[in-house]
């Protein structure tokens, strides 16, 4: 399994999480591979785990993240990584 791992900044938490429950959500669990995802937010920021059953799967879903597909108005991308799953209970 592989995660793809995002940082955000959130600039209105209200909207952002109408967006991600409305917008975001929607779209990932559509993803081929998909197995679970994690979406968590501190005062300004949120991080986000999601995880896909390839690295292939994954790594589709980054670049579609990174080009900036379907992030929500209040929501501006700082990092997305694809890291491998080693381990999980």
């Amino acid at each position: 399994m592989h995660a793809v791992v995002v940082r955000v900044t959130i600039g209105d938490p209200e909207r952002a999480q109408k967006g991600l429950r409305e917008q975001v959500i929607p779209r990932v669990r559509q993803a081929p591979g998909f197995v679970a995802g994690y979406w968590t937010r501190a005062e300004t920021g949120g991080l986000s785990m999601i995880i896909f059953e390839s690295e292939d799967a994954a790594r589709q879903v980054a670049a579609r993240l990174e080009s900036g597909e379907n992030l929500p108005e209040t929501v501006t991308l700082e990092s997305v990584e694809v890291r491998e799953v080693v381990e999980h209970a």
